[in-house]
């Protein structure tokens, strides 16, 4: 048993040694805090959450008076610092990831401004990551953002497609980001899962219990979750 446990203990620690996706969103009215809670659920991504440097702002007074002017702003001097908004500094390094999900509301057509002042900052440092983007909205369609998402990060590597969750489907969040996962091929990209035509005949297969598949094939196990490797991935 404690050889077992000494085992599980080593697999899952590799797992963890070698999460590289973070999650990074700003939510005003948390529907896209759920969405990504939802997301961290699935993936076991770090997440972060952006926040203005001002607290209690109600950007919903006076018909979101305040967003609407921090948006224009930046649509108006898009290259100078002093059009974005300040917010609450961030302590991480973007370095140790290789995937990089951005939630985003969608503001008149535009990304929230305070994540647009985390890109601002430091999207030259995600050059060469890949970039997933979810975007949630009433009704007003995603392109907008999907443009600032791609002037912010100029060198990203984008993972299309999008997912767009409108403000009626934040409850159905749970299925909506698991298709979407799958449409982006998640489980590859992030190094989870390796592609069965990277995976040799003699990788080290074991189920979720720590017990080896008797078979060195995935093409013949069953279904289930498995360490490959020191990896996870769920054969269907």
């Amino acid at each position: 048993m404690k050889k077992l446990t000494l085992l599980l203990a080593t697999v899952f620690y590799v797992i963890a040694a070698s999460a590289k996706t973070l999650i990074v969103y700003y939510s005003y009215t948390n529907n896209v805090h759920r969405i990504c809670n939802e997301l961290r659920e699935q993936t076991g991504a770090d997440i972060l959450r952006i926040q203005p440097a001002e607290e209690g702002i109600d950007y919903a007074a006076n018909n979101y008076a305040i967003g609407s002017a921090q948006v224009q702003a930046i649509r108006d001097n898009p290259d100078d610092a002093e059009s974005y908004p300040e917010i609450k500094p961030t302590d991480i390094s973007l370095d140790q990831y290789d995937v990089i999900i951005i939630g985003a509301p969608l503001w008149w057509s535009n990304m929230a401004a305070p994540l647009q002042t985390f890109l601002f900052k430091n999207g030259a440092s995600m050059a060469g990551k890949k970039i997933g983007l979810i975007v949630s909205s009433a009704s007003s369609g995603i392109s907008g953002v999907e443009a600032d998402a791609k002037r912010l990060i100029p060198g990203g590597v984008f993972l299309p497609p999008s997912l767009w969750i409108r403000s009626s489907q934040v409850s159905d969040s749970r299925s909506l980001v698991s298709s979407w996962l799958t449409r982006i091929n998640y489980s590859v990209v992030s190094g989870i899962a390796e592609t069965d035509a990277g995976i040799r005949q003699n990788s080290n297969i074991y189920n979720i219990n720590g017990t080896r598949a008797k078979s060195e094939d995935l093409a013949s196990v069953p279904s289930g979750l498995y360490i490959v490797n020191g990896r996870k991935l769920t054969v269907k």
